[in-house]
């Protein structure tokens, strides 16, 4: 065993860099490392099912890390998206390679089962790949996920109505339908309220114990015993495992739960596409090169046209449609699972079998430098260097975030004599803002270890100024969570991430751009006639009346239809104020009327 491990590392080590260096990403140079060393390559590794079935908890974590990144009100945003473009998908790739199968001459049976397993796309491959990229927040990133999650959802009574499509059928007992369709609810019933009311104060004695290791072990039982239980009752482990980390996305231990995981996941993972690449049957390769290559061509096309079709009715821009096209045309590890069932039951026959279990891993070797091809005319980024060895002084001020907000607050601190410290994520602004003299330290501010190392600790006041919503919210949950006392001024993207921010209990918030379009507003109102200190009683007043509107609006937005509701009333209540201060300026005589002349805008 420890050879096999020696020699799964060797290979990763060797094809991974070289398939990164070519701009193909690490996906392939997994798969090309299992196909060298499994038993068509090289012959290293012969008991390839094995390695496989250990490697899908790969899959597994993976599942349960993205699940810890979004809230069950994120979640919820999604719903139109995730039975809108995830329906659409399964239904017509489905019922288009099912026509397709069914003209090859297969039974109706086994073209519905070809059709299905086909039409699941691989959600280990497509959330790495557009990972690497950082295009997971992009839209067509969020489509494919949510059309990846469906996919996940509509396994569940596939594989419930797989026998009856067998070769002599399936008379279920009495009641079995019943118990068979009971029995997935009650265990996510099960999962949902032990994630909610039991994972947390047992996390919360464990790390009292302070013992990095302990914890670590049980945010491996936690995965690994949610996806046992949806197994047990025939669900897939993957949602389990999804479904456990949702619950927990809102717990303050979701970024310690994900730093401990994020290494096995990395490492099982890379494992599970070298079991796939092991596992591919190169002999019908040699044997049918232009069938397999037929087949495999005609499955990209027909997917990424319904994929593309669904992208642009859902009103993707062409681009983001494309994006989308291209990165899940495959088909997926699922596959694998329901062909096997469906030659154990006598739908499809064993060499059928094995002549789809081939496509659907050249479909997946293919998607990476497709995707990449399309991809070719965005400006490859440089590889990214390690981060620094933060080495920092105990400064007052730690300013998380170098861009043109953090900058003009180091300008004026140091214009001041103010010592600070400065973590920026962004290597390319490092580069650039050390051009000009300045101390800056290459760092992830979301790391426990790096704020220590930075003598957080030490320090009182903390400058969010973060652009990115995510990992601003993710450092100022670590900053608040380990550091309570520590003040921390925050800048805010815009209305809502200000309002996430003040569920942290952050109180000094400054939203971006917010004074600046003010300053702009008094200037337009200046040369549109008025005096200077109407202009600034007004933008005071506005100022002021905004504040309070914020704050108001905290306790119900995450509530959409009494925050539009609100949006509505303010908006009402604002202009009788102005009506109200302008009418009372009417009686006083003079200027003052002037401004009434320019009639009411449209907002």
């Amino acid at each position: 065993m420890l050879a096999d491990i020696a020699l799964f590392l060797a290979a990763a080590v060797i094809s991974v860099p070289i398939s990164k260096r070519l701009g193909l990403g690490s996906v392939l140079g997994y798969l090309f490392a299992g196909i060298a060393i499994g038993p068509w390559g090289f012959g290293l590794i012969s008991n390839v099912e094995r390695i496989y079935h250990f490697s899908e908890f790969g899959v597994v974590l993976l599942l349960f890390v993205i699940g810890l990144e979004l809230q069950l009100s994120r979640l919820w945003h999604l719903r139109s998206q995730v039975f809108g473009l995830g329906g659409a998908q399964v239904l017509l790739s489905s019922l288009a390679l099912s026509g397709v199968a069914m003209y090859f001459k297969l039974t109706a049976s086994a073209a519905i089962v070809a059709g299905f397993g086909l039409a699941m796309s691989s959600t280990a491959f497509v959330l790495q790949m557009l990972a690497e990229r950082k295009e997971l927040p992009d839209r067509h990133g969020r489509a494919a996920f949510a059309i990846l999650l469906f996919q996940d959802l509509a396994v569940i009574p596939f594989l419930a109505l797989l026998p009856l499509l067998g070769a002599h059928g399936v008379k279920p007992e009495e009641g079995g339908i019943l118990v068979g369709a009971v029995k997935p609810i009650l265990a996510l019933v099960l999962v949902v309220i032990s994630g909610r009311y039991l994972l947390r104060p047992v996390f919360r004695i464990l790390a009292t114990t302070e013992m990095p290791e302990v914890f670590t072990a049980a945010a491996l039982l936690t995965v690994t015993g949610t996806a046992l239980a949806m197994e047990s009752v025939g669900l897939s482990m993957s949602l389990g495992a999804f479904l456990a980390g949702v619950i927990l996305a809102d717990s303050e231990y979701r970024h310690e739960l994900q730093a401990d995981i994020e290494p096995f996941k990395g490492l099982l993972l890379g494992l599970f596409f070298i079991a796939v690449g092991m596992s591919a049957n190169l002999g019908i390769v040699i044997a049918q090169p232009l069938q397999v290559l037929g087949v495999v061509s005609l499955l990209i096309a027909v997917k990424a046209a319904i994929l593309y079709f669904i992208g642009r009715v859902a009103k993707l821009p062409r681009e983001s449609a494309r994006s989308l096209a291209f990165a899940m045309p495959q088909g997926g590890e699922f596959a694998f699972v329901l062909f096997g069932v469906a030659t154990a039951i006598g739908v499809i026959g064993h060499g059928l079998q094995d002549f789809l279990v081939v496509v659907v891993t050249a479909s997946m070797v293919a998607t990476p430098p497709l995707y990449a091809l399309i991809s070719s005319f965005k400006k490859k980024s440089s590889e990214a260097p390690v981060y620094d060895e933060v080495v920092a002084a105990e400064n007052a001020v730690i300013l998380a975030g170098f861009g043109p907000f953090g900058q003009i607050v180091g300008r004026m601190l140091r214009v001041k004599k103010i010592p600070f410290t400065v973590l920026e994520k962004d290597a390319k602004q490092v580069d650039f803002v050390r051009q000009f003299g300045n101390t800056i330290f290459y760092s992830d501010a979301g790391r426990l270890e790096v704020l220590r190392a930075a003598r957080v600790d030490k320090a009182r006041f903390f400058v969010l100024a973060i652009s990115d919503v995510e990992q601003s919210m993710r450092v100022a949950q670590v900053v608040r969570r380990h550091f309570p006392n520590l003040r921390i001024f925050a800048c805010a993207r815009d209305r809502q991430h200000a309002m996430r921010l003040m569920d942290l209990g952050i109180v000094d918030i400054f939203r971006r751009a917010y004074g600046s379009s003010l300053d702009v507003t008094a200037q337009l109102l200046r040369a549109l006639g008025d005096d200077d200190a109407r202009v600034a009683r007004d933008i005071e007043r506005f100022r002021q009346f905004d504040q309070d509107t914020l704050q108001r609006q905290h306790a119900i937005y995450r509530d959409e239809k009494a925050l539009i509701q609100s949006a509505k009333d303010v908006s009402r209540e604002l202009e009788q104020l102005f009506e109200a201060d302008e009418a009372v300026g009417d009686t006083t005589g003079g200027e003052e009327i002037e401004p009434k002349k320019r009639g009411r805008a449209s907002v």
